[in-house]
């Protein structure tokens, strides 16, 4: 058997181990958003807008949850600058969306936290749907294929903007609760299933680690508040993790390195 020969029948059989960890990887994506769908609808209570820390510093209404989105912001340009910078990866189109949706999540969160109520919501929640679609066709591409990931980006990002459409139009919060669970679930997913591409990928769950901690914060808001004698809140510890689990992943962009060539399919 020839070296050529050698090489494409374990490209071949890569390939076919591939083609079975994307199905395992599509079953727990479509899987659970058939779940989702499959509950009842559900709308926005609008005892979620009553924050913990009301506070109004130097004229500026729940101050702390207004300036807690600065992090955002700087993470987003840093990450936007680098991607531009960087042409490492053929997979940096998905990138810079991302840390674009970080940055934009900013201006957007701070808008609705200086007015909260239903109307500004969605352009707190329009951003942040980029950053989540643009790292799952990154993660995608990256693990999968990068063609996969390039194709996907645009359509998978019109599907956040769809989602909080749809909220909006039919007061229904399934679909975009279901986009706000990808990281969750396919983090771990692509660690588990798919070999990596780059050094560095175990902090991945770092990323995952400091958004998790930021979606328990987020449900203890008032408690966060009430045990650190009206320090801080846990709406405003959300903000600040997040914005961690986004450094997180500009951290990894920078310190890795290819290991394999990316093989497209």
């Amino acid at each position: 058997m020839t070296t050529t020969e050698i090489i494409k029948r374990s490209r071949a059989a890569g390939l076919l181990t591939d083609g079975w960890r994307f199905g395992m990887l599509l079953s727990i994506v479509l899987g659970s958003l058939v779940l989702m769908l499959s509950k009842e609808p559900f709308g926005q209570s609008l005892a979620y807008h009553d924050f913990a820390d009301h506070r109004l510093i130097g004229g500026v209404p729940n101050f702390l949850d207004v300036i807690s989105n600065l992090p955002f912001f700087l993470v987003g340009i840093a990450g936007m600058v680098f991607c531009v910078a960087d042409r490492r990866t053929d997979l940096r189109d998905a990138w810079l969306t991302v840390f674009l949706g970080v940055a934009l999540v900013s201006v957007g969160s701070t808008w609705y936290h200086l007015h909260p109520d239903n109307q500004t919501l969605v352009w707190d929640r329009l951003p942040m749907t980029i950053g989540f679609m643009a790292l799952f066709a990154a993660l995608l591409g990256e693990h999968v294929s990068a063609q996969l990931g390039r194709s996907l980006l645009i359509p998978l990002v019109l599907l956040g903007f769809a989602s909080v459409i749809y909220w909006r139009l039919f007061d229904d919060l399934r679909l975009y609760f279901w986009i706000q669970l990808l990281p969750l679930l396919t983090i771990p997913a692509v660690m588990i299933l798919f070999r990596s591409q780059y050094s560095h990928r175990w902090i991945l769950a770092i990323t995952l680690a400091f958004y998790a901690l930021a979606k328990v914060a987020e449900a203890y808001d008032h408690y966060v508040y009430t045990h650190t004698g009206n320090l801080v809140s846990g709406h405003t510890l959300k903000h600040l993790l997040a914005a961690m689990a986004c450094l997180a992943l500009l951290v990894m962009l920078g310190l890795r390195k290819p290991l394999v060539s990316h093989v497209d399919a």
